[in-house]
């Protein structure tokens, strides 16, 4: 069995990830929060720093939220099956993992690899991800009721090592003789996977500013929606089509010598594929905007953006408010060198890096 915290902390980042982008980050978030208290007393916004760059910003928050949630009760990971489901950010097959891993527990451990040693095995020929119940329950028969742990990492290390996505080892498989998969010959087409569904092309622009010191023009998104929490540059609104540039200067966070730089920025999203164009104006002093548009902040429902009324006064990343409030503005003024520090999730990176390299 392996500490439950550690366990818990790979599943997560392991979500849709590859364990060769996981690597760094596990380690960085272990050198900086080494147990489950230490991670609960972090703020959100150090947490999505650090996570910034892996993707899918849900699972940061409710990775900091299940971290206060465990310390809260006393630090102690829940030692069940259900226990561990109740915690924010834990769906069926992480709660098996972790139940598996760090508990010894029969329960399924369903990564990418076994899911394909598993859909082999069994010949299981629906595709994904409708499959994926039939492969879970086909998994569930085969787990023992002793060393569930080295079970389920067995089988992972299976996948990656002997039963590939392409060309598996099927003469070195310890599974060969059983597998229905390789007896019906169509082992390398499983698992089946449906057609992938076109996605759409959104376009927007975004405002880079900087200051006289060459500090650059942040705000924070909602905490909720696409990248919850994350910083970004101010940003039109995500639509089919680019603006014009009487437009964009309806767009611009406030009234400056707004210039276009030449390119585009692209990234792709889950379900969609983003194209931005990069203004850029250098300020001499920080004004105060109203009304930031959050692009794509609302885009589950198919809305352009969110707006947020009121006007919005800048500060220095880490300061206190500029207006003597007892509440502290979402935007920030943050100094070139500390930008990698700071929540920027990769697609804002690149818009800022087109204008600062």
């Amino acid at each position: 069995m392996q500490e439950p915290y550690r366990v818990w902390l790979s599943e997560i980042m392991l979500q849709q990830t590859t364990v060769q982008a996981v690597g760094p980050y596990f380690a960085k978030f272990l050198k900086k929060w080494p147990n489950v208290k230490a991670l609960a007393r972090a703020e959100q916004d150090d947490v999505l720093a650090a996570w910034a760059g892996l993707g899918y910003y849900a699972r940061a928050r409710n990775l900091h939220k299940a971290a206060k949630a465990v310390a809260e009760a006393g630090g102690a990971f829940p030692t069940t099956y259900d226990g561990l489901r109740e915690l924010p950010g834990i769906g069926d097959y992480t709660a098996g993992a972790i139940a598996a891993i760090a508990y010894d527990l029969p329960y399924p451990a369903m990564d990418a690899n076994a899911e394909r040693v598993i859909a082999r095995y069994a010949a299981i020929e629906g595709p994904l991800p409708k499959s994926k119940p039939a492969i879970r329950a086909a998994l569930h028969a085969l787990v023992p009721q002793k060393r569930a742990g080295d079970f389920a990492q067995a089988l992972m290390d299976l996948g990656s090592a002997i039963c590939t996505p392409k060309r598996p080892a099927c003469l070195n498989c310890p599974w060969m003789e059983g597998c229905e998969a390789r007896k019906l010959g169509i082992q390398e087409q499983l698992p089946a996977r449906g057609a992938k569904a076109v996605r759409p092309l959104k376009r927007g622009a975004a405002f880079v500013a900087r200051d006289a010191s060459g500090a650059v023009l942040l705000v924070k998104r909602p905490e909720n929606g696409l990248l919850g929490g994350m910083l970004q540059p101010p940003l039109g609104p995500w639509t089919e089509n680019f603006p014009s540039k009487p437009e964009a200067m309806k767009q611009a966070p406030f009234k400056a010598e707004w210039k276009k730089r030449i390119g585009v920025v692209r990234h792709g999203f889950t379900h969609f594929e983003l194209e931005i164009e990069v203004y850029v104006a250098d300020v001499k002093s920080r004004p105060p905007f109203s009304s930031p548009v959050y692009g794509g902040s609302a885009v589950e429902d198919g809305k352009g953006g969110k707006s947020r009324k009121g006007p919005l006064r800048p500060r220095a990343a880490g300061s206190s408010p500029v207006n003597g409030g007892g509440k502290q503005s979402d935007v920030f003024w943050v100094e070139e060198k500390k930008l990698k520090d700071v929540a920027l999730p990769t697609v804002m990176r690149k818009i800022v890096a087109h204008i600062i390299g």
